[in-house]
């Protein structure tokens, strides 16, 4: 891979909150760009993730690093009238600028596309919104399991029959969120590459989680009959199904019916093909649950590395733990993990952002700013010389020096 990254140069200005956003400009971070985060006085509330439940409690601040990697670090308090002239210069220095703010709050800080879009006409800002910049509850805060997964549909049809709705995994429609506040920035960089003019660019939480949905609320759309939830005991077909083996690991089964015949003998049990209970798809259909009975039986005979072994070239898949996945080896050989540089404690590894472009080496991965870290070199770049600074500093714009890092 060559060294030169593809957004060396590229300017961003991070005044966003908690995952999404802030991890879009982490994949911009990745390939080279320049990145300030922005945090009020009292710092991102993502700094202290790891030590309230569910997040899985930790010494080290893993989740902020994960959002907040490669950035360099400023405290700004938009509070103070004198703030203005820190946010006009850092909105003149940037190419992007990304936000999450709720609406109402923004206006009052000051920070909508109408507040700044006069200094840089070139400024790609990107609005990060739970539900959407119009409508009834556009105003509103927005997390990923009230926006992303329960207002979309999602969480609705991610459990099994009977079962209540459950709490998703942490973050994941966050950072799902990331990828698509990321791509209609990239988009608005190849357009004003082409016209020289900035842009307003957008996503939600709802919009990317309706996404992720999306062949169901088409489904909807079409007024589609569906089947109900899935029902391990009696799904729809017993060949796409969950099975456990001998040790008690579970485990995806995923055949087309091109595939039965074959897996049938794979598994040692070619007489299901020719048995009557089974021997048309109709039949199949209707006796499907007595065939999971079988399979139960079957699979739960054998560890899963026999399993791994005997169907090897059909679609199956243990179902893994957090730590079973980090020491797999397919993610170091595909750069899903990589090392992360300067955290200290445990935090020595950390997870890439999932695109590659072949030739182009990402940056290593450097920790994230300590809260204000970089406020007085970052105010030096923006042009404050040492009494500017202190201007800013009596008016609250800035911490005082000995409150720079915390």
């Amino acid at each position: 891979m060559t060294s030169d990254n593809i957004f060396s140069g590229l300017k961003v200005v991070d005044f966003a909150t908690f995952v999404a956003a802030p991890g879009a400009a982490v994949i911009l971070s990745d390939f080279g760009a320049d990145v300030i985060k922005v945090e009020p006085p009292s710092g991102d509330v993502w700094r202290h993730a790891h030590q309230f439940p569910p997040m899985p409690p930790a010494k080290d601040a893993y989740p902020f690093n994960l959002a907040n990697r490669n950035k360099r670090g400023i405290v700004l308090n938009l509070k103070s009238p004198s703030a203005q002239q820190v946010l006009e210069k850092l909105v003149k220095w940037a190419d992007v600028f990304l936000v999450n703010t709720p609406h109402p709050a923004r206006k009052k800080l000051k920070l909508e596309y109408a507040d700044v879009m006069h200094w840089n006409p070139r400024l790609i800002y990107a609005d990060l919104t739970g539900f959407g910049e119009n409508g009834p509850d556009s105003g509103l805060p927005g997390f990923d399991l009230t926006a992303y997964w329960a207002r979309s549909g999602l969480l609705s049809m991610t459990r099994d029959a009977g079962a209540p709705p459950t709490w998703p995994v942490a973050g994941s429609g966050d950072n799902a969120t990331a990828v698509g506040i990321y791509s209609a920035i990239v988009t608005a960089l190849y357009r004003r590459e082409r016209t020289g003019e900035g842009a307003y660019v957008t996503t939600s939480l709802l919009a990317e989680g309706v996404w992720a949905a999306s062949v169901s609320i088409q489904a909807a759309l079409c007024d589609a009959k569906f089947l109900g939830l899935h029902d391990r005991g009696n799904p729809m077909s017993a060949a796409t199904n969950v099975y456990r083996a001998a040790d008690d690991t579970w485990f995806v089964l995923a055949l087309t019916p091109d595939k039965l015949a074959e897996a049938a003998k794979a598994i040692g049990r070619p007489d299901l093909l020719t048995d009557p209970r089974f021997s048309d798809p109709a039949k199949l259909a209707a006796n499907r649950h007595e065939l999971v009975a079988i399979l139960d039986e079957v699979f739960g005979a054998q560890p899963m590395a026999h399993w791994y072994e005997a169907l090897s070239g059909f679609t199956i898949g243990a179902v893994r733990g957090p730590q079973e996945v980090i020491n797999d080896p397919q993610l170091k050989a595909n750069d899903i993990i990589v090392p992360l540089e300067g955290a200290g404690g445990k935090l020595t590894s950390t997870i890439s952002s999932p695109i590659q472009v072949h030739g182009v080496a990402k940056v290593p991965a450097r920790r994230a700013p300590e809260l204000g870290e970089h406020t007085d070199e970052i105010l030096q770049e923006l042009g404050f010389d040492a009494k500017g600074t202190e201007n800013l500093r009596a008016g609250g714009a800035v911490p005082k020096a000995k409150e720079q890092v915390a």
